[in-house]
């Protein structure tokens, strides 16, 4: 798709994901939604966006309630109230930062930064984030390939499969074969940096890598969601999305206080 194209279908996906996530307690609650720059200091980034360029956009304030959404070894071990998730996120498309924490209980030891830049091209761009070469020796660059890498059987969906999928609005997919990144037009690609931090002693080291393996996780099942679902985004414009999320907001509010826990579920794996 185009990078014009993404920006209204991540957003839908993001409300359809988010409903498929919440029920009985647990899921997914929307505290604010609103545009930056703002006289509310709470909506401002706390730095600037990438260099400066990124001023405006719209912000989002959510909680996580995650109980069942966390290994074992973490439930055991968390306080009451502490698998609290806040996260706070600056949508200046086509850059995006979201910020991750547990500021009830872990506060600053506790973070998880997310930059986002998309791109009109097939993953080849070196350095989008524009990093020091200091933290380009620390970065480690992972490749997800929504039509070929495996997903485990609790995640895996027929009608979510890219390489099974095909667009009848607009003919797009399946997406077939090793190259089809070469092949496909339109093609973009979202640039992730994840950056992470818990400091925890004797589980730090053992709870970041579970954190980045979850968020391979995520953003895989995420993407293929959101090309299978060209058919239901297409078409819709900004102001759809807006009236879209209202009504995902009021649904969720209701979902979280009835029915049962819903969607992806945390593993010791």
């Amino acid at each position: 798709m185009t990078v014009e194209e993404y920006q209204v279908a991540q957003l839908y996906s993001v409300a359809q994901a988010s409903k498929n996530e919440t029920g009985g307690g647990e899921g997914i609650e929307v505290l604010k939604n609103e545009p930056f720059p703002s006289e509310d200091p709470s909506v401002m980034p706390k730095t600037p966006l990438l260099d400066g360029t990124y001023d405006k956009g719209q912000f989002t304030h959510k909680i996580y309630h995650l109980a069942s959404k966390v290994p074992k070894f973490i439930r055991l071990i968390a306080p009451k109230g502490s698998l609290e998730i806040h996260e706070e996120a600056w949508n200046a498309y086509p850059y995006c930062r979201t910020v991750i924490s547990n500021p009830d209980y872990m506060k600053e030891n506790f973070v998880i930064k997310i930059e986002t830049m998309h791109v009109q091209d097939d993953g080849t761009s070196h350095n989008v984030h524009c990093l020091d070469e200091e933290t380009l020796k620390k970065r480690e660059v992972i490749t997800i390939d929504i039509a070929n890498d495996p997903v485990s059987r609790q995640d895996y969906k027929p009608d979510e499969d890219p390489s099974k999928y095909k667009s009848e609005k607009t003919g797009r997919g399946p997406l077939v074969g090793a190259n089809w990144p070469k092949q496909t037009q339109p093609m973009m690609c979202a640039y992730k940096l994840v950056t992470v931090e818990f400091k925890w002693w004797g589980l730090q080291t053992k709870v970041e890598k579970y954190i980045q393996k979850a968020e391979r996780r995520i953003f895989t099942n995420f993407h293929r969601q959101v090309f299978c679902w060209t058919d239901l985004w297409y078409g819709l414009t900004m102001q759809d999305i807006r009236e879209l999320e209202d009504k995902t907001k009021r649904e969720l509010d209701e979902q979280i206080k009835t029915g049962t826990v819903r969607g992806t579920t945390g593993t010791d794996d």
